[in-house]
């Protein structure tokens, strides 16, 4: 999409992602406004009403009054990017509570068009995570699903190799500008997905790696998902983060069990006894999705 073809409500949302001082639901405030009175064109100051800003005003109100429409066509002119008004915008995300307004991608923006499952779980994987990922994987593939995941190390890492090594395909949702690879260990798979799969952020280029951008990732994974599926997440794991929006959602979640000794799968464990669905096949995913 070009920055001309966008209506003017949302360039002024794409303003507002490269402002400071105003967060998500803040810009939802502002599309609701839009929506309801058939506004278009803000000024700092109406914003600052609208999206109920108080502690960072001045903060804001510099930002927005310092990108100039100018600034915005030049540095978006090398991103590719869909809002939520596009007809190619994912459906199940506009289902979510605050669906990203904005999403920037690399790679082929059709894989939306797939049956999703999310694989998440620990960075700090160890072999049984591999097998595990090698044992259920390939047959997902074979299925068309799409694998999708956050591009970290570990369990993420292992899901997209094992769908590109079995001939599928491979969505990577990350938390920070799409021209910065985090970790750096998995540039290699980074630059991969990049070309030949698909890589979206809800952040735009230079955008650094922030804690809370984590959670935020998570939940367009879920919900980019029909199921997540854990695999050796810890009792404090941030992949139950995502299970608990996925189950929040109305997905389904999956839950492979693991060791008991050295509380490596403890959060998988919770999760089933929670009412997880214990995975220890494929089929145990495949026939809780028979329609897909």
């Amino acid at each position: 999409m070009k920055y001309e073809e966008l209506s003017t409500i949302e360039k002024t949302i794409v303003k507002l992602t490269y402002c400071k001082g105003i967060g998500l639901v803040g810009k939802w405030k502002i599309v609701k406004f839009h929506e309801h009175f058939q506004a278009d064109v803000f000024s700092a100051d109406d914003v600052i009403q609208i999206a109920q800003i108080r502690q960072y005003k001045s903060l804001f109100r510099a930002s927005f009054q310092a990108i100039s429409e100018d600034w915005l066509q030049e540095n978006l002119k090398n991103q590719q990017y869909i809002t939520w008004l596009s007809p190619n915008y994912p459906q199940e995300l506009l289902e979510l509570p605050y669906p990203p307004l904005v999403i920037f991608y690399a790679g082929n923006l059709s894989l939306l068009d797939y049956s999703c499952l999310a694989f998440v779980g620990a960075r700090q994987s160890t072999q049984y995570s591999a097998q595990v990922i090698h044992k259920l994987l390939p047959a997902l593939v074979q299925k068309r699903f799409v694998i999708v995941s956050g591009l970290a190390k570990g369990v993420d890492r292992m899901s997209h190799e094992m769908a590109i090594r079995s001939g599928g395909l491979t969505i990577g949702v990350i938390g920070c500008g799409l021209d910065i690879c985090y970790p750096r260990e998995v540039l290699p798979l980074f630059s991969e997905m990049r070309k030949n799969h698909l890589v979206l952020s809800e952040y735009p280029q230079k955008t650094p790696i922030k804690k809370h951008h984590f959670p935020m990732r998570n939940r367009i994974i879920a919900g980019l998902s029909k199921a997540t599926c854990v695999i050796e997440a810890k009792e404090r794991s941030g992949s139950l983060i995502t299970a608990q929006l996925a189950l929040d959602y109305g997905k389904e979640v999956f839950a492979v069990p693991g060791e008991i000794l050295t509380g490596q799968s403890d959060g998988c464990h919770r999760l089933i006894q929670d009412g997880a669905k214990c995975v220890i096949s494929v089929q145990d995913i495949l026939e809780e999705l028979p329609n897909f």
